[in-house]
């Protein structure tokens, strides 16, 4: 858990703060130099979403999404625009959403669960959280250089139950390089 990682909770909120103020806003930038993934993970998420607007008992809307982290609005303009009426993007890093608007950071467990929460409680009705990002193997790991933190896929399965959401499906990326972490996306109400 990150309360046994995060020792200085404002300090870890501006390490992030100041890691990204100095990160191009470019798709490269926001990739951590792994840009030429983009399209593999647009065309990944674009199918894992399709699952839930067009097909099944769990059927969502398209009326509203959320890009959390949005950085520059890589996943805004290539994702959530063509398959949502509305799109409202979030982010630490001022400067990526004001690149976003010519082209949405982590968060400690109980600030992350506090945060699914207040998703929760704005759900429309058939509404869907998904969330996509970098997986543990074990434990919870702590980047010092850009203040983020990497959850197993125990520990964040664990943050959505406290948030009293329940894990609809989940889904390893594939055809991305052995040296980044697994990424997983994972849809919830």
């Amino acid at each position: 858990m990150t309360s046994q990682v995060v020792e200085d909770e404002p300090e870890f909120y501006s390490k992030a703060k100041k890691y990204w103020k100095d990160i191009p806003p470019t798709v490269d930038g926001m990739l951590g130099g792994y840009g030429h993934i983009s399209s593999i993970d647009i065309n990944s998420s674009r199918k894992f979403l399709l699952r839930f607007i067009r097909d099944g008992s769990v059927k969502t809307g398209v009326a509203r999404a959320l890009d959390c982290g949005a950085g520059i609005g890589r996943i805004t303009k290539r994702l959530l625009l063509p398959l949502f009426k509305t799109v409202d993007m979030v982010d630490v890093t001022e400067d990526f959403l004001n690149k976003a608007k010519t082209y949405l950071g982590h968060l400690t467990d109980d600030d992350l669960s506090n945060f699914l929460k207040r998703c929760r409680l704005g759900l429309q009705p058939n509404g869907l959280i998904v969330i996509k990002d970098n997986m543990a193997q074990e434990g919870v790991i702590m980047d010092d250089v850009d203040s983020s933190v990497c959850r197993d896929l125990d520990v964040v399965c664990k943050i959505i139950r406290q948030a009293g959401l329940s894990l609809l499906a989940q889904e390893k990326q594939d055809n991305f390089p052995d040296e980044i972490y697994h990424v997983y996306t994972l849809a919830m109400r």
